[in-house]
């Protein structure tokens, strides 16, 4: 009776212990997804208009190649900004093909383009992912949306495979399961995912 009762006390330390850390690692993550900036992606559907120029408004979608077709200028190339430096490309090629002087530029997003993440390997539910609109996921949120690591599975080793717009693949590897035991070093710091992301789980070796 004594031996369980300091076992309990223990299990009481230990989590008492590490609510700091979940906490503030819970609250940098809600900041940062606050904080997230949609950025532009094939096949968002866009209202694009210019101040005072009705003639000007159009409704488009980013090509597979990243551009839109605009009156006057043609085709723009705005894939992968957001929103803010898309408005800005748009009014510099406004002002450089003189066309107008101070042009004002408003994009609103009417439809968004299917964001995808994939995870695969040890985890319960693999397979692909959509990205909620105007948000992501963190690892730790996708781990847990697919059900959960296996039992066989390295949950301190997940690896997300990122390709970058100049093609090249960067590989990060996520200590999922000490962000999840609210453990805060180096190693274990969640980050949000983006489209596109491959998310894999391997074996733990026994």
């Amino acid at each position: 009776m004594k031996t369980a009762r300091l076992a309990l006390a223990l299990l009481v330390s230990l989590l008492a212990c590490g609510l700091p850390a979940v906490h503030a690692e819970s609250t940098a993550i809600k900041n940062e997804k606050k904080n997230y900036v949609h950025t532009l992606a094939l096949a968002d559907r866009l209202r694009i208009a210019v101040y005072q120029e009705e003639d000007l408004v159009t409704l488009t979608r980013i090509d597979a190649r990243g551009r839109i077709n605009l009156p006057l200028l043609g085709e723009v190339t705005i894939g992968g900004m957001t929103i803010v430096e898309a408005q800005a490309a748009i009014e510099n090629a406004y002002k450089e093909g003189r066309f107008l002087r101070n042009p004002q530029v408003t994009i609103n997003v009417e439809e968004y383009a299917q964001r995808e993440v994939s995870i695969s390997g040890q985890i319960r539910n693999s397979g692909r992912y959509s990205l909620p609109p105007e948000s992501t996921y963190t690892v730790v949120e996708l781990v847990t949306k697919a059900g959960g690591i296996t039992d066989i599975g390295k949950g301190s080793a997940v690896s997300v495979t990122r390709t970058l717009p100049d093609g090249t693949r960067k590989v990060f590897t996520i200590d999922v399961d000490s962000i999840i035991k609210g453990k805060k070093d180096n190693k274990s710091e969640d980050f949000l995912l983006q489209a596109g992301d491959n998310v894999y789980v391997p074996e733990r070796l026994i």
